[in-house]
């Protein structure tokens, strides 16, 4: 399973989001810390879950952060998040 697909199935499993779109982006930060060959370094995540109605944007991040800490202590050096309760404006 690829780093990515790891990300996918907890952010799923734990959040049951409405919406959620898990982007590899590790080929714009060649040369950079943290990239390594092969990628699987720098991701973008994008989710909408019930989960975070009434949760600050910190407790959001908070919330994945901790759940994704195997990853983020590991091989992926870089998430950029936008957690969304449903209904919420995106931009």
């Amino acid at each position: 399973m690829t780093v990515k697909d790891q990300i996918t199935k907890k952010l799923s499993e734990a959040f049951i989001p409405e919406s959620l779109d898990v982007v590899d982006e590790s080929h714009l930060h060649e040369g950079h810390a943290g990239h390594r060959p092969g990628g699987a370094t720098h991701f973008r995540l994008y989710i909408v879950s019930k989960a975070f109605e009434g949760k600050s944007r910190i407790d959001r991040h908070r919330m994945i952060n901790s759940l994704l800490a195997p990853e983020l202590s590991g091989s992926v050096h870089a998430l950029a998040i936008k957690a969304y309760a449903p209904g919420e404006n995106k931009a």
